[in-house]
Formats: structure tokens, sequence, C-alpha cells
């Protein structure tokens, strides 16, 4: 194993409308794929705050912040050639809904593999393999409407 060398918190957004989960679409070592908008907590700035911060950074829209979702930890063995360090992280995911237009206006300050937003289809998410299997499952229950519990996903 590996020993991380830095514990990374992040904050993370599920925003829901009309039956679609936004995501971001980013080029990750070579390959497109989906993730949750959301991104690094910064020093004194509570979760929430970063997760309506990073939103608006990478999608352009002002979220209204929810329950807590879920929270995943891990890290990797082999951080790839993107990553500059292996660090272990803890992603905390909350339930948002978007405050106005919910039509994505380019964020701020987008990561530098994001190539766009999307609005997806929950009822298609359960085969979205360009999606993280580690959220893909759980993304998948809310196409019932119903919230799940706070869970701890392990890696």
């Amino acid at each position: 194993m590996t020993v991380p060398t830095r514990i990374r918190t992040s904050a993370k957004a599920v925003v829901l409308h009309e039956g679609s989960v936004l995501l971001t679409r980013n080029v990750w070592n070579g390959r497109e794929g989906y993730f949750l908008p959301g991104g690094g907590q910064e020093t004194g700035e509570l979760l929430p705050d970063a997760v309506r911060r990073e939103v608006r950074e990478e999608t352009g829209l002002t979220v209204e912040v929810g329950p807590l979702l879920w929270v995943l930890e891990g890290w990797m063995e082999s951080p790839g050639p993107l990553a500059s360090e292996n660090y272990h992280r803890v992603e905390v995911v909350f339930l948002c809904t978007v405050v106005g237009s919910p039509e994505p206006g380019g964020g701020t300050e987008q990561d530098t593999d994001q190539i766009g937003v999307d609005w997806v289809p929950l009822d298609g998410i359960a085969a979205l393999e360009a999606l993280s299997p580690r959220y893909r499952a759980h993304l998948a229950l809310l196409a019932s409407g119903d919230v799940p519990r706070a869970s701890y996903l392990e890696r």
C-alpha cells in the first residue's frame, strides 16, 4: 500500500432538477467521464459554503444546500499520471437544489480537465459507464424520488 501524503476534504453536490442530476464532464487520465460538481474545502470554510462555491465556480449555478447524502473515504494505490501526489480523500456529498435558472452559465473557475456541464436523466444513471461506480448505484436510487439516509461509502 502506498501511504497517502495528505488528507483532502472536498464537498460535492447532487443537484437534482426535473428528474435529472447535474454532472460535470471532464477528461481525466485520457478518458472522458462525469463527476459530481464540487471540490476542495478551503481552510476556515464550512462544507456547505464550499459546495455552494464549488458549484458556482464549475457550473455558474447557485444552489441551496440540503441534507447530507454520503461521505466517501478512500485513496488510490496508484494516483496515475495526472495526480501530483497520493492523498487520502474524504468527499462529503450534499443533496442540493437550484436557486434561479437551471441553465448552466459557465463557471467562473472550472477545473482544467472540465469540458462541459450536463443535466443527465436519473433513469439512465445506472447504465452510465462514464460515471464512477461508487456513485452510480447510489444516484440511480434517487430516481424513485426517495432521499436516502446519509451513508458512509468506503472507496
